[in-house]
């Protein structure tokens, strides 16, 4: 049982509670313009290119077995299209300016890691999360590392968007410690236009978590422009009311870290103008929905 993992943060302390170990997984179904993580997307192994690292030696070209490499003006170019994701212009490269976003792993090869953090779960109340990504999308192995972890005593928690067929994620709750679900938009008209699905399977799978007794963090990925409207606010907050409890909600403040990385895979960055909300904004939006009842609290 193997799956593919593009970073593994240890001593992450926003990934739910406690000193945790954040395993990202790749493939996501989602296609968000603010996400911070362009190379989640695909599911295989990406060919990571920073072209201001390049000393145009023409190694990459030497050694590329379809000739998917040009360097066009004197600027590097990897060839998408045909690029069969072999690694071998990354061996070769001296400068770092190549990389592989991703990379296969066995459970036992990410148990392995994950079990040298032990002690800090144990003294801080934390343990292992997944990311990605959707780790949903590879589901086998994701379920596969989640026992694995369970049966060494580690707390596990699962960051989703909450898109994947009810009974992937009824098999995951069964070994889920805690779920950080990602609610961004209620109107499934906006949804679809701007994340590219619907947003019915995600809100009925948090139902279906919610009837079941799972434990829930919300988590709001606050974008300027795109969600932070009162229309949309008041939608989510109502929603939110409606499950047990209810659960906590985490204001994510959008913020521009990811945006370097979309070049590096040839993938447009399409909201350049849009800003940070300031501290007063989120501010604001967090008293409102603690006026009606609600669990808020800003960041992971």
């Amino acid at each position: 049982m193997n799956g593919v993992v593009f970073d593994i943060k240890r001593y992450a302390i926003h990934d739910g509670p406690g000193i945790r170990t954040t395993v990202f997984f790749k493939g996501c179904p989602l296609r968000c313009s603010w996400c911070q993580n362009p190379e989640s997307q695909d599911t295989s192994v990406e060919i990571s290119m920073q072209p201001n690292r390049c000393i145009r030696c023409g190694a990459c070209l030497d050694v590329c077995p379809n000739t998917t490499d040009r360097h066009p003006s004197g600027e590097p170019v990897v060839d998408r299209s045909v690029c069969t994701r072999c690694g071998a212009c990354v061996e070769v490269c001296p400068s770092g300016a190549r990389s592989l976003a991703g990379k296969r792993m066995s459970v036992s090869q990410l148990t392995e890691v994950v079990d040298r953090d032990e002690l800090f779960y144990d003294e801080s109340g934390g343990g292992v999360t997944f990311s990605g990504g959707e780790p949903l999308m590879q589901p086998e192995f994701l379920i596969a590392c989640l026992a694995a972890c369970k049966s060494r005593g580690h707390h596990t928690a699962l960051d989703t968007c909450g898109y994947a067929p009810l009974d992937t994620m009824l098999a995951a709750a069964a070994q889920t410690d805690l779920f950080l679900y990602d609610l961004k938009l209620m109107d499934d008209g906006r949804h679809k236009d701007l994340v590219g699905v619907s947003n019915e399977i995600i809100l009925e799978n948090l139902r279906e978590l919610d009837r079941l007794g799972a434990r829930i963090w919300i988590r709001f990925p606050l974008i300027p422009g795109f969600n932070d409207d009162n229309e949309n606010m008041e939608a989510t907050a109502d929603f939110v009311r409606s499950l047990k409890g209810p659960p906590p909600i985490h204001l994510l403040p959008y913020h521009r870290i990811g945006s370097d990385k979309y070049g590096r895979f040839a993938v447009p960055y399409t909201i350049e103008d849009i800003r940070s909300p300031t501290r007063l904004r989120v501010s604001q939006i967090a008293g409102r929905l603690a006026e009606q009842g609600l669990d808020v609290r800003i960041g992971g």
